[in-house]
């Protein structure tokens, strides 16, 4: 097993798929940091779930549900992203805290448009990140797969940052 920054070929057979374990290490730093923002935004998305009071209390708990279930798929195609270049992947709550790119919220007692709006800002960061990573991938590590999928996850969070402007409006 060869140890890189953490980062742990495990597999039993090498990985052949075209890439150097350089450049699948460093897509996979790229993974693991927006596995880590993707993580901390469920959290935060859960937090405000859970939290949620006031005249749109109905519309927005059914709203973060539905938005904390689609960014745990998001990091559950990450991971097995990451599985699919040989390395394994973190999965500590200190590991992601210490990669990600987002802030937590640990406050509790926040209006809505406070939560609105710092769930759009954290989706329009990641989506800033997932422009700049992809290219990353593509350019630099020759990986136009992790591209198209940091692309198509990009548009993901487009839409849901779409829908919390909507709402915000």
């Amino acid at each position: 097993m060869e140890k890189k920054d953490k980062l742990q070929i495990t597999d039993k057979h090498t990985t052949n798929i075209g890439l150097t374990k350089k450049n699948a290490q460093g897509v996979a730093q790229i993974l693991e940091q927006t596995m880590s923002d993707e993580y901390v935004l469920s959290v935060k998305t859960k937090n405000y779930h859970w939290n949620v009071t006031g005249p749109q209390f109905n519309e927005l708990h059914k709203f973060f549900d539905e938005h904390y279930e689609e960014i745990d798929e998001f990091i559950d195609e990450v991971a097995e992203r990451i599985r699919s270049l040989g390395i394994k992947t973190i999965g500590s709550m200190a590991d992601f805290l210490k990669n990600t790119r987002l802030k937590e919220d640990t406050s509790v007692s926040q209006n809505t448009t406070t939560m609105l709006n710092n769930l759009l800002n954290d989706h329009e960061e990641l989506i800033r990140n997932l422009r700049n990573d992809l290219t990353t991938c593509d350019e630099k590590f020759a990986d136009a797969g992790n591209a198209d999928f940091l692309t198509g996850l990009m548009e993901k969070h487009e839409k849901i940052a779409w829908m919390l402007r909507a709402f915000l409006s």
